[in-house]
C-alpha cells in the first residue's frame, strides 16, 4: 500500500472523528439546555412521563460520542491502534 493512499485514509478518519465529536457535542448541548430550561417542553413533557428523562439520556449519549470522537482524532493523527480500536 503506498503511503499517499495510508495519508489519505489518516485525514479521512481524523474527519469522520471530527463529524462523531461536533455531533456529540451538539447532542449534549441540546440536552443541557432541556435539562436546565424545560419550560419549552413542558407541553410535550407534561403530556408524557417518558420523555421527561430525554434531556438526561440525550446529555449522556452527547458526552460518550463527544469522548469517542475526541479519542478517535487523537488516535487518527497519532497512529494510535488501541486508540482507535476503543
Amino acid at each position: 500500500v503506498s503511503m499517499g493512499v495510508l495519508t489519505c485514509m489518516k485525514y479521512l478518519m481524523f474527519i469522520f472523528n471530527v463529524l462523531v465529536f461536533a455531533g456529540g457535542t451538539c447532542l449534549a448541548g441540546m440536552g443541557v439546555w432541556v435539562a436546565v430550561d424545560p419550560a419549552g417542553f413542558q407541553d410535550i413533557v407534561a403530556t408524557r412521563a417518558v420523555l421527561s428523562a430525554g434531556g438526561w439520556l440525550l446529555l449522556a449519549v452527547g458526552i460518550a460520542l463527544s469522548l469517542l470522537g475526541f479519542l478517535g482524532c487523537c488516535g487518527a493523527l497519532r497512529r494510535s491502534r488501541p486508540l482507535l480500536l476503543l
